[in-house]
């Protein structure tokens, strides 16, 4: 490892060298190695896929049903369908043929009809429509909300939606408006105040997100936030953010109960839908609470809460609303994991949810009586979804490293689960693929790091293979056992390499202050438990110590950067969408440390704070250190890592004369979702890895 060790001895002779490649020594001993793709998991594979989402169950439990995408590679689209199942697996068909984006399916409560959002036959925005289940029939449009419908819910007599509104105009001005805006050559946006964007869309200051409901026949709209004078949060409105009681007489929904978007306080409001009045249900916290769920009695109401202002990580607790009382109650108190959204039970009893612990995505049950049980399943690999029926049956999505995502049907007392569903096994039928397992390693601290490795198909223990290291965005997310298209390990196995995810510091999953340990140093934990990651590699005999090659996204893309500028193992990197500039992030959505722990021009002196903070960790302050070559990516239309990162990282690099490539995707966001530019991606990827760490086996 003369990057990483040798270097060392060369510093008055070679300044700041570290991270170069060994391009001449490689070449000295070219692969004699092809990867043999017939019968891989390619990319041109994963587009052959169906993507199945999140099913829904009737309420009856007779019904099942979930969106389901192809995609065609020839134009670039995608097509997304509504297929029915049921629970014993005789049924499996589409439910729609459109040929338009159908989803958000929602069952009516006697489990007869089924309404979805779709955009069809000419509608300018998407609309509600509504499709038998029980007998043969056509769908039926039910609204024609100019602005668009999202968030759907079906409760008693109503649909419930949600759709961004001008305030003050009725439905018909706003349809002139909204033509009169496409007519216009103006494109010019205008904002006074925050928040300009969310992700990969600018916001309309004007606009609005309000909740409406309508009644299952049709008729007029009640917009039943409007009256109270509080919105919906802009940038975050689904059907998560609010919920409506059994008997319609209570609707519970997000707000900013500062009304102040640059320093939000997310409460829950309950109104009674035709009041003015909304009440606050949870003032006292200061962070965020979110995700209401009421209980099929109308009598609880479940939702999360964080405490930290500025801390999307921080542990979401599970609370309990007694309705007729106000009463809340931590039902998570004593339990160091995050929930996230939760189903009730058929009794009112205990409620469900898929909740990120060490590495997999589980299911657990939340009894009301205080208590978590979790319910590993037999076979069970990742669960990121589920629904529960009245009469008890629990569906669920599946997933794992080595299969696309399934349907199952969970039986929690025998804690096992069943398939339901074929999509993908026809494709699967042709693919060898390799192995993974998670090992554990000691990183920083001293702490347990968790990590998947990967092994290709045939992997020959007695030979050498280079590795390809991944680094996961977040940074407070996991690498879980899951089947990843956009960055699939799999996948760059297959071309020769053993692969890996570690879940460094920071990722959640393995307790609040295993998350909370980068904040607001992001840099060393992290990086310190790369290196380990590394190390734990060239220990082995089965890897090659002399090609080694890491990359990541995002916050991956910001940790890669810092691998520029800092000693490491690796050849080469891969860096999509990074966060380079901290200075520049403020142009993004969100400023990454600015709430919590100061802006850049705020310093009192305190070690981390204001622009002491940026100066530490920012990876363009390294940039006098960058040797090593780099693959960099990025889209257009990323407005949560604005495109500016690459461009200034990429003219860093050129300018030092070091070996870099810039891919721009000008229709692309901080993703790659469009098939051929995603082709594309996983082919230059795999060149410019290839050049940097050639591929496949080697004798000892």
């Amino acid at each position: 490892m003369k990057r990483y060790f040798t270097a060392l001895l060369l510093i008055t002779l070679l300044p700041l060298a570290l991270g170069c490649s060994s391009t001449a020594q490689l070449e000295a001993h070219p692969p004699a190695w092809q990867a043999d793709d017939s019968r891989a998991l390619t990319v041109e594979r994963m587009w052959e896929m169906k993507r199945i989402g999140n099913p829904v169950i009737s309420p009856d439990g007779r019904w099942i049903v979930a969106p389901v995408t192809r995609y065609t590679v020839s134009d670039d689209r995608s097509h997304t369908d509504l297929w029915l199942y049921t629970a014993d697996g005789s049924v499996e068909r589409p439910l729609t043929r459109h040929g338009s984006a159908d989803g958000q399916p929602a069952f009516s409560p006697d489990g007869n009809h089924l309404a979805f959002v779709s955009r069809r036959d000419g509608d300018e925005a998407s609309q509600i429509y509504i499709l038998p289940i029980s007998e043969p029939g056509e769908a039926i449009r039910l609204t024609e909300i100019p602005t668009g419908v999202t968030g759907i819910k079906w409760v008693g007599e109503h649909l419930y939606f949600i759709s961004s509104i001008f305030p003050g105009m009725s439905w018909s001005e706003m349809a002139e408006r909204l033509a009169a805006d496409r007519a216009s050559h103006m494109s010019g946006l205008t904002w006074n105040r925050l928040p300009f964007a969310s992700f990969d869309r600018f916001l309309n200051e004007e606009r609005q997100s309000h909740l409406f409901r309508i009644h299952h026949t049709g008729g007029e709209t009640l917009n039943i936030t409007l009256p109270t004078g509080r919105e919906l949060p802009r940038s975050s409105s689904g059907a998560s953010s609010y919920d409506v009681s059994p008997d319609e007489s209570l609707v519970v929904f997000m707000s900013d109960a500062n009304r102040d978007d640059l320093n939000p306080k997310i409460d829950l409001f309950r109104v009674a839908p035709g009041s003015i009045e909304a009440v606050n249900i949870t003032p006292d916290n200061i962070g965020v609470d979110g995700n209401p769920r009421f209980s099929r009695n109308g009598r609880l109401l479940a939702f999360t809460r964080n405490r930290i202002p500025g801390f999307y990580a921080d542990t979401n607790d599970l609370m309990i609303y007694t309705v007729e009382t106000g009463a809340i109650r931590n039902q998570t108190e004593n339990w160091d994991r995050s929930v996230g959204s939760v189903v009730w039970d058929a009794n009112n009893e205990s409620l469900f949810g898929s909740v990120s612990d060490a590495g997999t995505r589980r299911i657990f049950r939340f009894h009301i009586v205080p208590g978590v049980e979790p319910l590993p399943v037999t076979g069970a690999t990742d669960y990121p979804s589920l629904d529960v029926a009245l009469n008890g049956t629990v569906v669920a999505l599946n997933h794992s490293f080595l299969h696309p995502p399934q349907l199952h049907i969970l039986d929690i007392p025998e804690r096992s689960s069943k398939r339901i569903d074929t999509l993908n096994d026809d494709i699967m039928a042709e693919v060898d693929l390799g192995t993974y397992e998670s090992v554990t390693y000691t990183g920083a601290d001293g702490k347990e790091i968790q990590m998947w490795v990967h092994y290709p198909a045939g992997f020959d223990s007695s030979k050498k293979y280079p590795l390809f290291l991944l680094i996961h965005g977040g940074p407070h997310s996991a690498i879980t056992d899951g089947f990843h298209f956009r960055w699939n390990a799999q996948t760059f196995a297959s071309w020769g390499y053993v692969t890996a995810w570690h879940n460094f510091h920071g990722s959640d999953g393995f307790g609040q202050d295993f998350t909370d340990a980068i904040n607001p140093d992001w840099i060393t934990k992290p990086y310190e438990d790369t290196i380990r990651a590394a190390e734990w590699f060239m220990e082995k005999d089965w890897i090659d110590s002399d090609r080694m090659f890491a990359g990541g996204a995002s916050y991956g893309g910001y940790l890669s950067s810092i691998l520029l500028g800092k000693e490491h193992p690796f050849n080469a990197l891969l860096i999509h969408a990074p966060v380079y500039n901290l200075y520049s992030q403020m142009a993004a959505d969100f400023a990454v440390h600015s709430t919590r722990f100061g802006n850049y021009w705020e310093d009192d002196g305190s070690h981390f704070d204001g622009r002491t903070i940026y100066e530490a960790i920012s990876p363009h302050y390294f940039a006098g250190n960058f040797n090593t070559p780099a693959l960099l990516t990025h889209g257009q239309d990323d407005l949560r890592v604005p495109v500016g990162q690459i461009f200034e990282l990429f003219r860093t690099l050129q300018s030092r004369g070091v070996d870099s490539r810039l891919i721009y995707f000008p229709n692309e966001n901080h993703w790659i979702l469009r098939p051929n530019n995603s082709i594309y991606w996983y082919h230059q990827v795999r060149e410019w890895v290839e050049k940097y760490a050639p591929p496949g086996p080697r004798p000892r």
